[in-house]
């Protein structure tokens, strides 16, 4: 008899976690909790979430409740009739009754290794905050934000230059084969909970547009962390002659502390910001309206970019 499984998730992150479920034998994907389509882009048109593209291909049905508690949700939940309800990535909290309705509870693939960032960005603020390494852990939720007990963790590098997107690609893969080999484990009382410790925990809120935002009055170092940060999105900017121009990709190198944070340099022929520490070099930038370009490409078309060093 196969396992009924109720999928929650909505981001390329959930992507093969929902793949690897939906090819494993002993397990049935009844249906998929998604988030609802939103307006995006310039000519804000509705977009799917990946997750709902993906569960269309696999024909498994779908549902976009708005929130979660909805009589309409709770009902069409309860006719999936769950053993187990997987979560990655969906962005809605579980109420008690939703992890109550399983048999075997509810379980999430959490972009971090816990109790360090508990929350919707994990993968942004470890970058953000220089950590050398990050992971999966696959978790029993509770009521809490992250906080439940733990069935296993792993953990990789973060490399010099990867960015969200690189690590999101990296994660997701670990997820879904963490998920895979620890869920037979599960199933049959193998693996047991352990508690998070409350030493360490941490939390890293959703991403907004101006946490891309780069403010030359803090380090270098930090500066190009926040760049690899937000990208791809909400992506690194800053205000350039009254229009934002985005950093995709940035290094630093030693400056000269007399000149004011926010100075603008040539350096080497890439164009380059004077911070409170250090100078960043930026690499590759989109200018507003602009494809993206490296570093002295814009530069060599930037009337007065700045001092050349």
């Amino acid at each position: 008899m196969s396992i009924r499984i109720v999928f929650m998730g909505s981001p390329d992150f959930a992507l093969p976690s929902l793949s690897a479920l939906a090819a494993a034998q002993n397990y049935q994907v009844v249906g998929v909790v998604t988030q609802p389509d939103r307006a995006a882009g310039r000519g804000r048109e509705l977009k799917s979430p990946p997750v709902k593209t993906l569960a269309l291909e696999l024909n498994i049905p779908i549902m976009q409740p708005e929130k979660l508690r909805e009589p309409q949700a709770m009902a069409q939940l309860q006719e999936w009739k769950p053993d187990l309800i997987v979560v990655a990535a969906f962005g809605q909290i579980l109420k008690k009754d939703v992890l109550k309705m399983p048999r075997y509870g509810c379980i999430n693939v959490h972009a971090s290794l816990l109790p360090r960032w508990r929350g919707a960005a994990p993968i942004n603020a470890a970058i953000l905050h220089g950590d050398e390494e990050t992971g999966v852990t696959i978790m029993q939720m509770d009521v809490g934000l992250d906080t439940g007990p733990m069935l296993v963790r792993k953990s990789i590098r973060i490399g010099r230059d990867d960015t969200a997107g690189s690590v999101i690609q990296a994660l997701s893969t670990l997820g879904a084969d963490l998920l895979t080999e620890t869920l037979p484990e599960y199933f049959s009382g193998n693996i047991k909970p352990v508690s998070q410790p409350a030493e360490g925990a941490t939390y890293a809120p959703m991403l907004k547009k101006e946490d891309g935002l780069l403010d030359f009055t803090r380090p270098a170092i930090e500066l190009e962390r926040r760049v690899r940060a937000m990208n791809p999105w909400p992506g690194a900017w800053f205000e350039w002659n009254g229009n934002l121009l985005k950093v995709l990709r940035a290094s630093t190198i030693s400056g000269e502390k007399s000149l004011p944070s926010g100075t603008q340099l040539t350096v080497e022929g890439r164009p380059a910001i004077q911070s409170a520490e250090g100078v960043l070099i930026l690499d590759e930038v989109q200018p507003a309206g602009k494809k993206v370009m490296l570093g002295k490409s814009f530069v060599a078309g930037a009337r007065g970019w700045g001092i050349v060093e």
